[in-house]
């Protein structure tokens, strides 16, 4: 869709002249410029309102921004924002990039500040025409300098998927269609999987070229990052799409999406642990962004998998050796603090772990000295193939983030917080790594499609490899585990580890990760409270759903 150069437009400032403005546009815009045929003493003009608009302002302002942006009268509808510049251009693409026509804007009751409204339009191309419907909101505000209620300007006043710097526009797609497909050949649609619509675009911009079809009329929305890909809207006439086979499953992708229907801001992925293959991915969030494959998150105590390998590794523990679990541990004058303060007596690492101690998990690490900033990154890279920026999922991905700390933030980092930094994808692949023994790198189209490298890792050392299992096993079983709850309806050969991180002093961020047989997954539901909370279920669901 996208056709190579982009066309800048500048908008200036709005200036009426004789002829500028219609007499109806002149009339409409009459009461809130002041232009009402009269003329306004100086101390009625200094007078600016100050305050929130009231509600026959909120009326009276969003009417005049419908109306002329329904016109197609750009400069008009623009006046009535708060980024006079920034919004004309947008609206005037509306018409001529997009050839949007025959608008009718009908609002809904206000809700404070904010109308709601639809939009009912023809898109006309060539010869082609089609009707397009979609509903949006606006916020009317009190203008800074000039108190005039005006419209808070942002681009999803025009379309709510439209961002900051896209375009709206109307013609052949630059690429054609796809028809993306199961392991098993179903065919996978937005319509019957709406968290797959990112993802089928982005295999759109990437393979549509090569996937042997031809391309359509369409309405899309072309992003100002040319990385990222062209969202499809409307179609006017039909190419002969192309098929890419993906390694998803239908069935445990629909089991994702009920999934994350349970919450909001949640977001899911599973993967084969003995292949790598991604078996589904699912986002539950109000701004779209499927942070399942690139979400940037503190994974909290998920991230002890991770660190207890460390500790293995590096001889500070053992599965079953004793461990101190106090209620608070202290590193570089920082204390960190268990969950209510708990403590356990006479615990093993495997108890320590199931109950989530965190102060087991930085207490022992005290040893290595100056290596402790570096030694959980280093054991990340090496047998999980995390932070590295080279997995090649034939979509756009996360490969996590745990850089070298120092002070207390390298405390942090044991439990899942400082600056480390992961998506579910990665999480879902720790748990995979664990329980294949390897580190397989996840992906979603075969490497032969384009030849592409994937990224390795050493095997884990078999008796690490299974003490974590064996730990992970514990604590989706046993009476203490905090994965026991969310796991008891997950049948086979089953293992988790539960997490929740804190940010900026508000609900924690609710983790869970876990196996059944050969298939891993883990979740994220943003202030979702603990691990076994809110993204316990969600990944019991898709696990219960195999694949």
């Amino acid at each position: 869709m996208r056709s190579g150069a982009k066309v800048a437009v500048i908008g200036g400032a709005f200036v009426l002249v004789a002829g500028g403005l219609g007499y109806g546009a002149y009339s409409m815009l009459g009461d809130i410029l002041g232009v009402d045929g009269g003329t306004r003493s100086a101390s009625e003009s200094s007078k600016v309102k100050t305050g929130p608009p009231s509600a026959e302002e909120i009326a009276e302002t969003s009417k005049g921004f419908f109306d002329a942006w329904s016109a197609g009268d750009a400069p008009a509808a623009a006046l009535l924002t708060n980024n006079e510049s920034g919004a004309e251009p947008v609206l005037a693409s509306y018409g001529e990039d997009a050839r949007i026509g025959k608008v009718k804007i009908t609002p809904g009751p206000a809700v404070g500040t904010k109308v709601p409204y639809t939009v009912k339009a023809t898109v006309a191309y060539e010869g082609k025409s089609k009707p397009l419907s979609y509903a949006s909101e606006l916020t009317v505000v009190r203008g800074l300098t000039t108190g005039k209620a005006l419209v808070d300007w942002d681009p999803t006043v025009v379309h709510p998927q439209l961002t900051e710097g896209a375009t709206l526009r109307t013609g052949e797609a630059s690429t054609p269609a796809i028809e993306a497909v199961d392991h098993s050949g179903t065919v996978l649609t937005k319509e019957k999987y709406p968290s797959l619509g990112p993802i089928l675009d982005n295999l759109r911009e990437k393979y549509g070229a090569s996937a042997g079809g031809s391309p359509g009329i369409e309405t899309w929305i072309e992003p100002a990052d040319e990385a990222q890909p062209d969202v499809s809207l409307l179609t006017l006439a039909k190419g002969r799409p192309g098929q890419v086979r993906t390694t998803l499953d239908a069935g445990a992708q629909a089991a994702a999406e009920r999934a994350v229907k349970k919450f909001d801001e949640s977001s899911v992925v599973a993967v084969k642990p003995s292949t790598g293959a991604i078996r589904a991915i699912a986002n539950n969030r109000s701004d779209g962004f499927n942070a399942a494959m690139t979400g940037q998150l503190a994974p909290g105590s998920t991230m002890k998998i991770v660190t207890a390998a460390m500790i293995i590794q590096h001889g500070l523990g053992s599965m079953g050796a004793k461990v101190e679990c106090p209620p608070t541990v202290s590193w570089k004058g920082v204390t960190f603090h268990n969950l209510d303060d708990f403590s356990i007596a006479d615990a093993t690492l495997r108890e320590a772990f199931a109950q989530s101690c965190n102060s087991t998990f930085i207490k022992p690490v005290k040893p290595l000295g100056d290596r402790a900033g570096s030694a959980l990154g280093q054991e990340a890279r090496d047998y999980f193939g995390l932070g590295q920026d080279n997995w090649q999922t034939g979509v756009a991905s996360f490969d996590g983030s745990i850089p070298e700390s120092s002070g207390a933030e390298t405390a942090a980092s044991y439990i899942g917080q400082g600056k480390v930094l992961m998506s579910p994808l990665n999480m879902a692949s720790v748990t995979a790594t664990v329980k294949n023994g390897a580190f397989k790198q996840p992906y979603l189209v075969a490497r032969e499609l384009d030849n592409r490298p994937f990224a390795t890792a050493r095997p884990l050392p078999a008796g690490v490899a299974e003490q974590l299992r064996q730990m992970m096993r514990y604590t989706a079983t046993s009476p203490t585990g905090t994965g026991t709850k969310s796991m008891a309806g997950v049948g086979g050969d089953k293992g988790a580890k539960t997490g929740s991180a804190e940010v900026d002093g508000q609900t924690s961020n609710s983790w869970f990760t876990g196996f059944s047989n050969d298939l891993a997954a883990a979740a994220v539901v943003q202030s979702g409270g603990h691990g076994g909370d809110a993204a316990g279920p969600v990944v019991a669901e898709v696990l219960r759903a195999g694949g």
